[in-house]
């Protein structure tokens, strides 16, 4: 009588541990939004038996009307890429922003390199060696981004190419050898508007992002 008792007991602690662990996946799986961005910018990609699911059914708040031209060149985009997450990406261009910003002020080429496509990152060297030789000194802080926006979403051959708008608060100053200031401010803090374009070769392995074409619209 006791065993048939100790059968049960252990089939019952059986079903309430496959629950658990069931519980435990579920809630693992899921994404808080505040998680500690990658080491190397890329969207998380999603479990391989969801991806039909999450791409039908998940959408960004930030998601364009799907009539509107951005709405049509995101489509494009998820069509050839179907692991593509808008969340993952506003969040990583955000991150990746910052760090831009910060790296080529400190004359980082290590932190740069991964991240921009080969011709802006030689344009970008080539600034910071100027600085160099002419003993000058950038220094900026990003105070804070008041607005990331997309603007534009877009296939460009085998290319998923998307554009943002950065609003930025920062605070700029370019000093000489002698620690004159020649350019800015390094008391003031100003609006900066960047329009940056990221690019991803959608038959590629690597899934990063890296920014191609950076561009300051007139004020």
């Amino acid at each position: 009588m006791n065993d048939g008792f100790h059968f049960l007991d252990i089939v019952f602690f059986a079903m309430v541990a496959a629950f658990l662990v069931l519980r435990l996946r579920s809630v693992l799986s899921r994404r808080t939004g505040a998680e500690p961005p990658p080491e190397k910018w890329q969207a998380a990609e999603p479990d391989a038996d969801n991806v039909v699911e999450l791409n039908a059914v998940r959408r960004s708040a930030a998601e364009p009307a799907p009539e509107s031209a951005l709405g049509q060149g995101l489509a494009a985009i998820r069509a050839t890429d179907r692991g593509f997450d808008l969340d993952g990406f506003l969040g990583g261009a955000k991150a990746a922003f910052e760090m831009i910003v910060i790296a080529y002020a400190h004359g980082d080429k290590a932190t740069l390199q991964p991240l921009l496509a080969p011709d802006v990152y030689r344009h970008f060297s080539d600034a910071i060696e100027a600085r160099r030789q002419h003993g000058e000194t950038l220094q900026t802080e990003l105070v804070g981004i008041r607005s990331a926006e997309m603007i534009d979403a877009r296939m460009d051959g085998r290319f998923a190419v998307l554009t943002m708008r950065f609003v930025s608060e920062q605070v700029n100053s370019l000093r000489d050898a002698k620690g004159e200031v020649i350019e800015g401010n390094p008391e003031r803090v100003v609006d900066v508007i960047d329009e940056w374009t990221f690019r991803r070769d959608t038959r590629s392995n690597d899934p990063n992002w890296a920014l191609a074409a950076t561009h300051t619209p007139e004020s």
